[in-house]
């Protein structure tokens, strides 16, 4: 006896045949409560969106008193008009970056007196080639807010619960599935 897996549109709820299916994330949303989600539909079922896609930018205001960061997405045209006079696209330029930039060369080996220790609060969870410890999956368990908070500040990439990859390195399975992430 065949079984047949058959999968249905979250969108729609018609059948979508395996080579039609768009996988979608919703990352930010009014009526998100627990990050982002995954959709599943067939391509024509997208292709509205990808014929009345608006043209956008993203900002983040951070206040002097240290509160979490306020996102705001608006029209590029409006965001545009708050340089008056002036062209955004030079205002942009002469701008200061973000974050600090990336270094462009791999870094000469570390002897074993410099190499960092991924098993103290100061460096878990940072980018790195070798194997995540026992120790250092802990401290991203119980310090992940302050982790992310410490990488962010650094440029780096933070740790994500919707990313499964990251899940399955640092061990947060349970993190993952609190705060509403059904990885696959």
């Amino acid at each position: 006896m065949a079984q047949r897996l058959v999968r249905f549109s979250d969108l729609t709820n018609k059948v979508i045949d395996d080579d039609e299916v768009v996988r979608i994330v919703v990352e930010q949303h009014p009526a998100l409560e627990n990050g982002p989600v995954e959709l599943e539909a067939a391509a024509d079922e997208v292709e509205a969106v990808r014929t009345s896609v608006l043209n956008v930018v993203s900002l983040k205001f951070y206040s002097g008193d240290g509160s979490a960061p306020e996102t705001v997405t608006m029209e590029i045209e409006a965001f545009n008009k708050l340089a008056g006079d002036m062209e955004m696209a030079d205002v942009l330029r002469r701008a200061q970056p973000a974050y600090p930039p990336r270094r462009p060369t791999k870094p000469a080996a570390a002897s074993t007196a410099d190499k960092l220790d991924y098993a103290s609060l100061e460096h878990a969870g940072k980018p790195h080639r070798g194997k995540t410890t026992d120790v250092e999956k802990e401290i991203v368990r119980n310090n992940l807010d302050k982790i992310n908070e410490r990488l962010e500040r650094g440029g780096l990439r933070t740790i994500r619960l919707d990313d499964a990859e990251m899940v399955a390195r640092y061990g947060l399975e349970d993190l993952a599935k609190e705060a509403g992430y059904f990885l696959r």
